[in-house]
């Protein structure tokens, strides 16, 4: 599949803990497996240099930096993300610079979209094969309930999945709010990817670092939810 070029953009904050770890491990996936990815890093100024141990790691695997001056939002650094991109990339994806994702999966997920079959594959904790390791019931309650919030707005099981690749053309003459950290729902509702496949994966809570997840987020997810049902059902005229 090296003929099928791509690019995953990982968010960070204050991720130097692992993240030398997590861009070593995804970049031996794509030489083990032929793939043609790159990983841009998306840092916030991280305080802890998670910016600077990527930018030296760039001197000898596919992975590059973008630098931004302060934490703006994981939405709106994996959209700036897909801008730095390589123009060649067909395809886009995102995924946390936390280890939480099994990027063993990442070969299925290119070649789901390097077939033709489909446009967009996601990683999947609710489908056969997926599930959840070490993570508090709370927090397993709080993403049932914001899976069941959004089901109507698509058939996605786990459409708040932050794992996923989407065929750039896709993307195109798409605006994406950069509201919150669900851009997977703003991909998901609104690119023009056709079919989509879930790919089963376990997720594994973080074990270096802090969760970016609190309040504020949840409020975001409720009013991205809220523009998103809103433009569903008062469409602009002469729009489709």
């Amino acid at each position: 599949m090296a003929s099928f070029p791509f690019s995953f953009v990982v968010p960070t904050y204050n991720e130097a803990g692992g993240i030398e770890r997590l861009v070593r491990a995804t970049c031996e996936v794509f030489a083990k497996n032929g793939l043609d990815g790159e990983l841009i890093v998306v840092d916030d100024n991280s305080p802890d240099g998670t910016g600077a141990i990527v930018d030296r790691l760039s001197a000898e695997l596919p992975v590059r930096c973008l630098h931004r001056p302060g934490k703006l939002g994981l939405s709106s650094g994996v959209i700036d993300g897909w801008a730095f991109a390589r123009p060649e990339s067909l395809a886009l994806g995102a995924m946390d610079g936390d280890f939480s994702h099994d990027i063993s999966i990442i070969p299925a997920m290119v070649e789901a979209l390097a077939s033709g079959r489909y446009g967009l594959a996601i990683g999947s904790r609710y489908v056969p094969g997926g599930g959840i390791s070490n993570w508090p019931k709370r927090r397993i309650i709080t993403s049932r309930v914001a899976c069941m919030l959004a089901r109507p707005l698509t058939p996605i099981n786990d459409i708040t999945s932050g794992f996923f690749l989407v065929k750039r053309e896709a993307l195109a003459g798409v605006t994406l709010d950069p509201i919150g950290f669900k851009i997977g729902l703003e991909v998901v509702a609104k690119a023009h990817y056709g079919k989509a496949l879930e790919v089963p994966y376990v997720f594994t809570d973080r074990i270096v670092g802090e969760s970016k997840l609190n309040q504020k987020e949840i409020l975001n997810y409720l009013k991205q939810l809220g523009k998103l049902y809103s433009a569903r059902l008062f469409p602009r005229r002469g729009t489709p």
